[in-house]
């Protein structure tokens, strides 16, 4: 029997967990919070479970469908997805909605869009392999500086010019001008993968689905050790043979799957060169300050979250949990907001206590008049660390030797959002997890670098619905 260790228990390291002990194998999890799940983690927080942020589900792949259903059981709901930009004291649909649109931004605001729009499609910008200028050539520049400038400058911390285009290419990259206009009016919001009109949500939140994992894997010769911290991987002739715990502690096995960031990961290995630490230095890293507010009142806005894209503003998402499934409230006639704020660690913000914090999201939140007059009771400050690998300009050009120097060690699989550096929604962790398995079953093809973001490069088209599984005509052509 061999023994796997496994860094984290978020969504990829449960799921590669879930699926070896299925296999027989002996997991040993090292986790350094208080609970499993990751960011997709539920919290109990005055008397109602909440997520930490948004966590939607939804995936157009067969495998990953099947496992989640087979983990969610018959305990979820199918959730009709509201969100939109909040922008001026206004609300625009996303995807964009042609009179919706039009109404808000007004006739002379509008008719500038257009003309910016035409002088993209006559003369576009030159595309610098930055996300301005990728965005301005499909939108025009008036609407790049509306939709997008503020918002994602305040996410990634840095100028939209200095952001890398692989994150429009994996997020919006069928997304343009023409389709959201063709689409609003047909009413075909599913043309693009990351803007679906339902998606499944487990009836005890987000983190049920890994709490259930966890489970099975107690049950089926595995172990989870909560608050123990992984101080890094032992690497002797280029095999991973173990972990060395905080406390000094070494432990052997036969491989070592990594969902700790791919930084601390290759920081931390003995003898690694002076370029590949140089390559290490940078990629960074976005943290995020997750602000709860409890509202006494109901009724504030209709969307499950909101985009806060106001440049006065601290705040970027703001998190309305009473939309999701209003029975996780159960009498209680308030409303429980998260507002997430973005930094990096050595911003002043990251160190501010929680009453600053909890001030600042008042302000905002009384600054947008969505809770209006109504009274705020309480705060509650959840801090995320490195929880966004940010996609600078040329980012890959020191990812890949990084990538290269890891895929030198034998039994070593970095994995999920921090341990790839890669922006994975829950449905790409779990993939990676399911393909770390195989990989190590003995299925030595698997390119685990090589998983995408890309929604639309699956080999079979899947949807959950309330029903179940329903399987789609289309297919795509990932050979996953």
């Amino acid at each position: 029997m061999k023994k796997i260790a496994i860094i984290g228990a978020g969504p990829a390291g449960l799921t590669a967990a879930y699926e070896l002990t299925k296999r027989n194998y002996q997991v040993d999890i090292f986790e350094s919070q208080d609970s499993v799940g990751g960011m997709s983690r539920t919290i109990m927080l005055w008397d109602c479970l909440v997520d930490i942020g948004p966590h939607r589900f939804f995936s157009s792949n067969r495998q990953i469908n099947e496992l989640w259903l087979e983990v969610a059981g018959e305990d979820y709901q199918m959730i009709n997805r509201q969100t939109r930009i909040f922008y001026k004291n206004r609300f625009f649909q996303y995807p964009l909605k042609p009179f919706n649109a039009f109404k808000n931004l007004g006739p002379y605001e509008t008719l500038r869009c257009i003309i910016s729009y035409g002088q993209q499609k006559i003369a576009p910008v030159p595309f610098n392999g930055d996300f301005e200028s990728w965005v301005t050539r499909r939108f025009g520049k008036r609407l790049f500086f509306i939709f997008f400038k503020n918002y994602s400058e305040k996410l990634w911390g840095i100028k939209c010019t200095e952001l890398d285009a692989d994150f429009a290419t994996q997020r919006i990259k069928k997304l343009s001008l023409y389709e959201a206009i063709k689409n609003g009016f047909s009413g075909d919001s599913a043309q693009h993968k990351t803007l679906v009109d339902q998606f499944a949500y487990p009836s005890k939140g987000t983190g049920m689905i890994y709490e259930r994992m966890a489970d099975h894997i107690e049950k089926n010769n595995g172990q989870i050790f909560l608050n123990t911290k992984v101080k890094r991987v032992v690497v002797k002739d280029s095999i991973a043979q173990g972990i060395e715990l905080e406390d000094g502690t070494i432990k052997n096995y036969d491989a070592v799957i990594s969902t700790m960031p791919l930084t601390s990961l290759a920081n931390t290995i003995d003898n690694v060169s002076s370029s590949v630490k140089e390559s290490v230095a940078k990629l960074k890293f976005r943290n995020t300050i997750v602000v709860y507010l409890l509202v006494d009142g109901e009724g504030l806005f209709t969307d499950q979250w909101l985009y806060i894209h106001s440049a006065d503003l601290h705040v970027g998402r703001i998190t309305n949990f009473r939309n999701w499934l209003p029975e996780l409230y159960g009498d209680s006639k308030k409303t429980i907001l998260a507002l997430e704020l973005w930094c990096n660690s050595d911003d002043e913000i990251w160190q501010y206590p929680d009453e600053k914090l909890i001030e600042i999201a008042k302000s905002d939140l009384k600054k947008t008049g969505l809770a209006g007059i109504k009274a705020i009771d309480e705060g509650f400050i959840y801090r995320i660390p490195r929880c966004y690998p940010i996609y600078s300009k040329g980012y890959m050009e020191a990812l890949l030797p990084v990538q290269e120097y890891l895929s030198g060690i034998e039994n070593l699989y970095p994995v999920g959002r921090y341990g790839a550096f890669k922006y994975n929604n829950q449905d790409h962790s779990i993939l990676m997890g399911m393909l770390a398995a195989r990989k190590i079953d003995g299925e030595q093809n698997i390119d685990l670098w090589g998983i995408n973001t890309d929604y639309e490069n699956y080999q079979e088209s899947t949807t959950i619905t309330e029903a179940g599984l329903k399987h789609n005509t289309k297919k795509g052509s990932h050979q996953y």
